[in-house]
């Protein structure tokens, strides 16, 4: 029996690409449909009538009914999944959703339907981590201070002053809050520079080998105070959602930079904004933002001790071609009545 798998991709996670992936896994025993939706070229929704329980999505629930038709199968990564379209997919029996965390799935609605949701955690951890390392290099060594002079027409010798040139990683400590997917590999990285790693994460004990490797588990406040740099990768929970606030940029040590990777909730902007302004720090590198897109009069965008980059730490091909093979393994695992991976 041939099962009717349908795709809805988009402009980074090509539908295409995960048909692929199903039919090297599942052989003939699936056929897939594949339909790309417009983002990144067009944004995200938020909310919306009926649309309450779910977070960031792309396309509409008419279009996902549509497409998806009788298919007892459906992958992806951002079409809108909520109650109204369980409702009306009454054959839809597995959804695999190719990201960390399933917004875009009403996960109540799920359950009342008895549809299984599986996502897959950690596909884009490669990228943000090996990204992660270059937003700390393009902070500590004034890339981004010399790009935007010399696109300017400056030619900004004075980085060379021993007052404005930054220090090498070997000869600096680093902190890593959050010891999971992305915090594990940025380590991993880290420790080929020879840099001093310290690592917070309460719920992650560190394994032998990081303990052979010099890696020192503190806690939050003795991490702030020793770090020159600051690095976040915990997700966002009621514990960690605006953890970077007024009270813990001041315990940072003095001329230390922030960079966050992870999520815009972590850290509060306009505590942020006040402590680069004063030069407690020393910059900051941010990818992720309360507002995306960040407002147009927002001071962080004129600020000239910042890096910033427009959500795009896990965009890489190896990203898509890992969560493509983590959905149809899932897909597998569904066809042999075997339990799943990543149930959500």
């Amino acid at each position: 029996m041939t099962i009717d798998v349908a795709i809805i991709g988009d402009g980074f996670m090509r539908a295409e690409v995960f048909a692929r992936a199903l039919t090297a896994t599942c052989g003939t025993r699936v056929t897939c449909r594949t339909l790309d939706l417009p983002w990144p070229d067009s944004p995200m929704r938020h909310g919306g009538p009926g649309m309450e329980q779910i977070g960031e999505y792309a396309g509409t629930p008419e279009e996902v009914i549509a497409f998806a038709g009788s298919a007892p199968v459906l992958v992806t990564h951002l079409a809108p999944l909520s109650r109204g379209v369980f409702e009306a997919l009454p054959t839809l029996q597995l959804v695999a959703v190719p990201r960390g965390g399933p917004v875009n799935v009403d996960m109540t609605a799920a359950a009342d339907h008895g549809v299984r949701v599986v996502n897959a955690p950690g596909r884009n951890a490669s990228a943000v981590a090996e990204f992660t390392i270059g937003a700390i290099l393009a902070e500590t060594r004034t890339i981004t201070r010399g790009h935007d002079a010399l696109r300017q027409g400056t030619w900004r010798g004075d980085l060379y002053r021993s007052d404005t040139t930054g220090d090498e990683l070997a000869d600096m400590t680093v902190g890593v809050i959050g010891y999971g997917h992305i915090g594990t590999r940025v380590v991993r990285l880290l420790r080929a520079f020879g840099t001093r790693v310290l690592v917070c994460d309460p719920y992650v004990p560190l394994t032998a080998q990081d303990t052979t490797d010099g890696v020192t588990q503190t806690d939050l406040h003795d991490l702030l105070s020793q770090s020159d740099i600051v690095t976040l990768h915990p997700r966002v929970t009621p514990e960690t959602r605006g953890m970077i606030d007024a009270t813990t940029l001041a315990a940072m040590k003095p001329g230390a930079i922030l960079v966050n990777t992870a999520r815009g909730p972590l850290v509060d902007l306009d505590a942020l904004t006040a402590a680069l302004h004063s030069g407690h720090l020393r910059g900051a590198m941010l990818d992720t933002f309360t507002t995306e897109p960040p407002p147009a009069n927002s001071p962080l965008l004129t600020l000239p001790n910042v890096t910033l980059t427009p959500h795009i730490a896990g965009a890489s091909l190896k990203t898509v071609r890992t969560a493509a093979a983590m959905a149809a393994e899932e897909v597998r695992r569904w066809l042999d009545h075997e339990s799943p991976l990543n149930p959500c």
